[in-house]
C-alpha cells in the first residue's frame, strides 16, 4: 500500500518500536494516531495521541470510532513478564495473553470494517523470533507470540477478500525497554526494524524477518 497519505493507528506508540514506527510513518507522509494507555506520554511531533487500552474492549471500540479514517493498523503493543508456564503465576500468563493475543485480535476485529470502508489497507502484527522458539524461561511470552503468529496467518486469509493485507514482523532483541537486561551486542536498532517493517507493508509482503537471529530460528524449523 502507499504509505504517503495513509492513516495509521499505532498501538504502544509512546515508546520503543512503536514510537519509531509512528515517527517514521509521519516522515513518510502518513497521518498517525499514536495510541497509548496514557496518551499524555506520547511526545512525538505530528501525531494525534489516542487513548487506548488494548485489553479493554470498550476502549478498543472507542478508538475505532475516533480513528474512523484509518487505513493501516499497527498492532505493536505488548508486554513480557518473564513468566514460566508451570511455576509462574497464572494471572501473569492471562495478562500476557490478554495483551499480546486478545489485544491484537480485538483491534483487528474493530478496525477491519473501518479499513475496508475506507477502500482497503493493511494490518501489521509485531511478533517475535519466539513465535517459533519456545524457551521455558519465557514460556508465557513465547506461547502468546506463537498463538498470535497463528492468528496473523488466519486473519490474513480472512481479510484478503476485503482488500486488507496482513504483515507479520518477527524480530529477536531490540534496544528497547523490554530488553534492558540483554547485552548491547545482542540487540538491533529499533529504528532499522521499523524501516524494514514499513517497507514490507508498503510492498504487501506477508512476513519480514528483521535480524540474523530470527532468520536463523526460522531456517531451523525446516530441520527441527
Amino acid at each position: 500500500m502507499e504509505l504517503k497519505g495513509a492513516v495509521a493507528v499505532v498501538t504502544g506508540a509512546n515508546r520503543g518500536l512503536g514510537r519509531h514506527l509512528a515517527d517514521q510513518l509521519v516522515q513518510r507522509g502518513a497521518k498517525v494516531y499514536a495510541a497509548a494507555r496514557r496518551p499524555e506520554t506520547v511526545d512525538l511531533a505530528g501525531v494525534t495521541p489516542l487513548r487506548l487500552d488494548v485489553t479493554d474492549e470498550e476502549s478498543v471500540r472507542a478508538a475505532a470510532r475516533v480513528a474512523s479514517d484509518a487505513t493501516l493498523l499497527v498492532n505493536n503493543a505488548g508486554i513480557s513478564t518473564g513468566t514460566t508456564l508451570i511455576t509462574g503465576e497464572l494471572d501473569a500468563v492471562r495478562r500476557e495473553l490478554e495483551t499480546n493475543f486478545f489485544g491484537p485480535l480485538a483491534l483487528t476485529r474493530a478496525f477491519a470494517p473501518v479499513i475496508e470502508g475506507n477502500g482497503g489497507g493493511a494490518v501489521l502484527h509485531v511478533l517475535s523470533a519466539l513465535s517459533w522458539l519456545h524457551p521455558a524461561g519465557l514460556g508465557s511470552y513465547a506461547a502468546t507470540k506463537a498463538a498470535t503468529w497463528a492468528q496473523t496467518n488466519a486473519v490474513r486469509e480472512e481479510l484478503a477478500p476485503r482488500g486488507i493485507t496482513v504483515t507479520a514482523l518477527h524480530v529477536a532483541y531490540m534496544d528497547t525497554d523490554m530488553a534492558t537486561l540483554v547485552p548491547a551486542d545482542q540487540k538491533v536498532d529499533p529504528a532499522d526494524v521499523a524501516a524494514q517493517a514499513l517497507n514490507a507493508v508498503a510492498d504487501g509482503l506477508p512476513e519480514i524477518l528483521a535480524d540474523d537471529v530470527t532468520r536463523q530460528v526460522k531456517r531451523g524449523l525446516a530441520t527441527a
